[in-house]
């Protein structure tokens, strides 16, 4: 544990910790010698190691090294020790663009302000071959300035991701601001899929609320797969124009981003914000050490970092984390090309288990597995695996009817996506849900994609 004062690499001295997730933590910290604040983000690498994400850590490490913008979170430097991963980041200090939509809707001149330095981010990432994929508020920062900050690449693609079809083929984002085509499986632009994203942002940050939403997942993919919004009554003609070629689930129709920056509304007020070209340089930090990702990682024996499969980094986690036996396989994205119902995900587990608790995961099966079992040592819960792909927590304690079981499985829905499924098999229902609901769902925030509702509607 990394304690407040500690100097490291004899460069930085750690600050307040600003958040943690499975495999790392993030810390302010200020360089020793040039005073600049900083966000340190301190990875666990064997433990990335033991899950196979190290290639996927490497992807996002290369990714930030090409897309140096003023509208996108700077890495400054990546160091690496036997046993940990430094990334010296860029520290924005105004938070989640999420934060100022969730007291309420924007007033256009704000929301357009926010969507240009999107646009320009985003764009700058497309001439450089990276394609981010999970575009939404909460990986949108503000600096002290009030200027966003792309952040959070670690589902994008480079160039040299795309099949020989030219196209992506990996699930990836969050359900409300994917892009139609990127559900169907047939493959898809990442440019396209990105401006889908900002296009729902957009909206967002317009209203105040989901152009496409629903508490059904599958309800949810037919209003995306359709494009079955519709704009406030008080939004100007030419903004919801704009929208409707936006959100266009045809991605061969939907607006591009060249065809954008020539709008009428976009363009308003666009001077005031003109980003200099000077900043746009590729060059590194001044105050940074200059030494590549590539050789800190190899001088402890890794791989080369350039050296990535051209498999996007959601197949190639599965690939290197999961044993040769794979979870059971749903044919749910097959009902939902279909589209001809309102399919709910969990008439897939009939069961007669009173309630269940699933949700739906886009990180690898062994990750989930190593999660829940994290989770349930930590809540006093002993672990035994069944079988590949499934697990039961046994409670230690004697509760009101006896120990608390609840079994664990995981069904793979496509090659990157996982439905996890829990239910009481013994104990008191209401230590079950307490369990689920207080302990479970808040130690998990960082794998779960989305919570479903179960057969007795249990939500979150």
């Amino acid at each position: 544990m990394e304690k407040k004062g500690t100097v490291l690499m004899n460069k930085y001295e750690l600050g307040r910790m600003l958040g943690q997730g499975t495999f790392a933590k993030v810390y302010h910290a200020r360089h020793l010698k040039t005073g600049q604040s900083i966000a340190l983000k301190i990875i666990d690498k064997d433990r990335v190691l033991r899950v196979g994400l190290m290639d996927q850590i490497k992807r996002e490490i290369s990714i930030m090294r090409l897309v140096r913008h003023p509208n996108v979170v700077q890495l400054h430097e990546v160091m690496a020790t036997k046993t940990k991963i430094y990334l010296a980041l860029e520290h924005v200090k105004g938070g989640e663009l999420f934060n100022k939509v969730a007291k309420g809707r924007l007033k256009e001149a704000s929301a357009r302000k926010y969507f240009q330095q999107l646009i320009a981010a985003v764009d700058f990432c497309h001439s450089r071959g990276v394609y981010h994929r999970d575009l939404k508020p909460e990986n949108l920062l503000l600096d002290e300035s009030g200027n966003l900050k792309v952040s959070d690449f670690g589902l994008s693609a480079l160039l040299e991701s795309r099949r020989q079809d030219g196209l992506l083929h990996t699930t990836c984002g969050t359900p409300a601001y994917v892009a139609p085509e990127v559900l169907l499986k047939k493959g898809y632009d990442g440019q396209k899929a990105d401006i889908w994203s900002c296009g729902v942002i957009l909206y967002v940050l317009l209203t105040g609320y989901l152009p496409f939403h629903s508490s059904n997942l599958m309800v949810m993919y037919r209003k995306i797969s359709r494009a079955d919004f519709k704009c406030p009554r008080w939004f100007p003609s030419d903004v919801k124009r704009l929208m409707y070629r936006i959100l266009d689930p045809n991605p061969a129709t939907r607006m591009s981003v060249d065809k954008l920056k020539e709008n009428r509304w976009f363009l308003k007020d666009k001077s005031k914000i003109e980003i200099p070209e000077r900043d746009l340089e590729d060059g590194h930090d001044p105050n940074a050490n200059n030494t590549s990702p590539r050789s800190v990682l190899d001088s402890n024996g890794e791989a080369d970092l350039e050296g990535h499969s051209d498999d996007d980094p959601c197949e190639l986690d599965q690939k290197t984390a999961c044993s040769s036996v794979k979870p059971t396989t749903l044919n749910a994205f097959d009902i939902i090309n279909s589209l001809s119902r309102g399919f709910d995900l969990s008439g897939l587990f009939e069961d007669n288990v009173a309630e269940v608790y699933r949700f739906t995961t886009q990180k690898p099966a062994a990750l989930v597995l190593s999660k829940l079992e994290e989770v349930a040592m930590t809540e006093s819960f002993n672990v035994k695996k069944t079988h590949d792909w499934k697990v039961k927590l046994q409670g230690f304690k004697e509760g009101r009817k006896g120990q608390l079981a609840i079994d664990a499985e995981i069904f793979e829905v496509t090659p990157s996506i996982y439905m996890v499924e829990m239910k009481k098999t013994s104990g008191d229902t209401l230590e079950y849900r307490k369990f689920c609901n207080q302990d479970l769902r808040p130690s998990l925030k960082d794998i779960v994609w989305t919570w479903q509702s179960d057969r007795n509607q249990v939500q979150e």
